[in-house]
């Protein structure tokens, strides 16, 4: 009878047993061996809200898998306004494999733990494994539509199904370890300004589909940051998804 493999009986190295991208990210396509391998060259640290991660136009050297926490992608113009353009959450790829230079800014939104490796060790591993250079393509392929989805929400979605939509992408990413169904609660990864920023709506706006949000019971809010779903399925119906 073959032995199943699991986190208490696999060859896997101890660093990688519990980690959600070894289980749900681009890791999980590599074999207890390689795993070994990039592990002699993994850095795991925690970083707080306001670290650059990665800069635009940066160098690209390593590249990192999000552990936990918020990341928010930023693009800037020449006269300096900036845009939030995306979040990652954990077991997100942070980095974008055969590029030299990065194209968007990475800064840490929450507390954020990441696993860091060089970027010629994990460009070896691509050659070595087509399955992780499967996953990659996968995980880009995934990323394309999001981008598209939210294209969708910024470009015909309501004031309304905007904040809803915010707050179910947050409720459903946010903790991977969080359950997803009927009541979630959070805090939220971005201030009011960002928020406004990422869905395209002022301060004031963002401020007042919260508050009816709240009236219409389908949320609480404490401190002016932890949220409450009561429903996520209803909160997914405001929202039009």
């Amino acid at each position: 009878m073959a032995v199943r493999h699991d986190i208490h009986n696999s060859e896997m190295p101890v660093l990688c047993r519990s980690c959600e991208a070894r289980h749900k990210g681009v890791c999980g396509a590599l074999t207890a061996e390689q795993l070994v391998e990039l592990s002699r060259h993994t850095t795991k640290r925690k970083v707080e809200p306001g670290t650059m991660l990665v800069s635009d136009a940066e160098t690209v050297d390593s590249y990192a898998n999000v552990l936990a926490g918020v990341v928010k992608l930023t693009k800037t113009l020449s006269d300096g306004r900036q845009q939030i353009v995306g979040l990652q959450f954990a077991p997100d790829f942070l980095g974008r494999p055969f590029k030299h230079e990065s194209s968007t800014s990475a800064e840490a939104a929450t507390p954020v733990r990441v696993c860091s490796f060089p970027k010629k060790t994990l460009d070896r591993m691509i050659e070595q494994s087509p399955e992780l250079g499967h996953r990659l393509h996968v995980q880009a392929l995934n990323e394309l539509d999001d981008a598209r989805d939210w294209m969708l929400t910024l470009g015909r979605k309501t004031a309304s199904e905007r904040v809803a939509s915010f707050l179910q992408l947050i409720a459903r990413h946010g903790d991977p370890e969080a359950e997803s169904e009927g009541e979630v609660s959070f805090d939220l990864p971005l201030t009011r300004a960002d928020i406004a920023d990422f869905l395209g709506l002022t301060i004031e706006t963002v401020s007042r589909q919260l508050t009816k949000l709240r009236k219409d019971g389908l949320i609480s809010v404490e401190n002016n940051r932890h949220i409450t779903v009561f429903d996520l399925a209803k909160l997914e119906r405001r929202a039009n998804i």
